[in-house]
């Protein structure tokens, strides 16, 4: 019986160091993965600052009154090199292909997607130029013609008060008479 129970002691004093090497070994798994995320995203990060270098000249000849882009790369959980606030370049699935999207009320669309940047710069230019275009037709809106609302003068209103007051004693006077007639 004394030898059941050391077979009982060894598995117990067994299992906790398996699943303590087995921990181990995930922890350094999940290092080691968390590592080649960090560097995935640190070359997302990379590859969209090089199509934004790309892009300083397209947005160096945009006129500084118009306001309507704001260029930058944000580096969160997925990083994205945004042109405006409903249009953002994210890298695809396999971290090689630029993804050119703009956020729509009936959801997301793809306006290009290419592995180039020369054809992702000639995709953004095309963009940039009908948001322009948008924004020029916004500006020249046609004048409504308001209906002309006619001013009357201050004497007819005064004139129609001078008439009911001249007609509010006439009645009166006339009412007085006539009662004044009768009880004679």
């Amino acid at each position: 019986m004394s030898n059941a129970q050391n077979t009982g002691n060894e598995a117990r004093d067994m299992r906790p160091t398996r699943l303590r090497d087995a921990l181990r070994q995930a922890r350094i798994e999940a290092a080691d993965r968390t590592g080649v995320v960090v560097e995935l995203r640190d070359a997302e990060v990379a590859r969209l600052e090089i199509l934004n270098e790309a892009l300083d000249p397209l947005f160096a000849e945009v006129p500084e009154q118009i306001d309507l882009f704001d260029r930058g790369v944000s580096q969160g959980e997925t990083p994205r090199l945004w042109i405006d606030v409903v249009a953002h370049i994210v890298m695809g699935r396999d971290k090689r292909i630029y993804r050119f999207v703009q956020d729509t009320r009936f959801g997301r669309i793809v306006l290009a997607e290419s592995h180039d940047v020369p054809v992702m710069v000639d995709a953004v230019t095309g963009y940039v130029a009908r948001r322009m275009i948008e924004r020029e037709h916004a500006m020249v809106a046609m004048p409504v013609a308001e209906p002309v609302a006619e001013k009357k003068p201050r004497r007819r209103g005064l004139g129609m008060f001078m008439l009911g007051f001249v007609l509010g004693a006439v009645a009166l006077f006339a009412v007085a008479l006539y009662a004044s007639l009768k009880n004679f």
